[in-house]
């Protein structure tokens, strides 16, 4: 699979008060994207969960707004009034990460919207496979549209990255983060979801996910591995997550119960 690479022509407004400052902007398509940016918060780490989360979600059926590259021109941004989101583009410059704006949408709140246990134990193993902190009641990141849930906002899964030390660890974490999630309460059908998602998911196809990853957001300072090893350290993680996938099912079952 392959992602579109879009140019970004115009910056329409930030999104909200936070220090990744996405923004809502418009590319040369003619569409509007949420657009993250390289020069933000976690910098190219949150680029890359946000790709590898959001791509290995769509490879499970469920729903998220188109993602495609975001190409920022080095004099984008200069007419900005305001200082801090001028030094925000000139810090982006190159490629960035966008998501289709989904004009209409609402918030997901769980005190108004239903969702079936199916759909629930779904998103509950997808956060607690890439290891998602940021699904809870405060910041659910989901959006209703057209009467169907999508999910938005993977930048803070994968959190491993952000040391990238004994990463082998890391994938075998059974994720405590778990107990947080908004859809917790839902989720009865984790063992059948487990089961169906290890058949959509195999080293191949979690191979041409790792793949996608530009080799841009892959030159680290500090880190001496090359970018086709930063990659293949990604495939490793999110192959032996599969592997011990009772790890965090049974974490999560676990605080069900409580």
């Amino acid at each position: 699979m392959d992602l579109r690479t879009v140019t970004v022509t115009r910056y329409i407004t930030p999104l909200r008060e936070g220090g990744s400052l996405p923004a809502l902007a418009e590319a040369d398509d003619g569409f509007k994207y949420v657009l993250k940016f390289r020069g933000a918060g976690h910098g190219v780490k949150a680029l890359i969960a946000e790709l590898l989360g959001g791509v290995i979600a769509q490879k499970l059926g469920l729903q998220v707004p188109e993602l495609v590259f975001a190409e920022l021109d080095e004099a984008f941004g200069r007419t900005q009034a305001d200082e801090e989101i001028q030094d925000l583009l000139q810090f982006s410059k190159g490629l960035n990460f966008a998501l289709h704006f989904l004009s209409g949408a609402l918030t997901y709140d769980p005190a108004a919207e239903e969702i079936d246990a199916y759909l629930a134990s779904k998103i509950v193993w997808l956060d607690a496979y890439i290891t998602n902190v940021d699904r809870t009641y405060r910041n659910t990141n989901m959006l209703v549209w057209h009467r169907e849930l999508w999910l938005i906002d993977h930048g803070a899964a994968f959190y491993f990255h952000h040391s990238f030390t004994n990463w082998e660890k890391s994938a075998l974490t059974p994720f405590s983060f778990i107990k947080d999630h908004v859809l917790l309460p839902k989720a009865s059908m984790l063992d059948q979801v487990d089961k169906e998602f290890k058949e959509i998911l195999n080293p191949q196809v979690l191979l041409e996910v790792v793949n996608l990853l530009p080799s841009d957001w892959l030159q680290w300072e500090g880190v001496d591995y090359t970018a086709e090893e930063i990659r293949t350290i990604y495939h490793s993680f999110l192959c032996n997550r599969l592997a011990n996938s009772a790890l965090f099912i049974n974490e999560a079952k676990k605080h069900r119960e409580c």
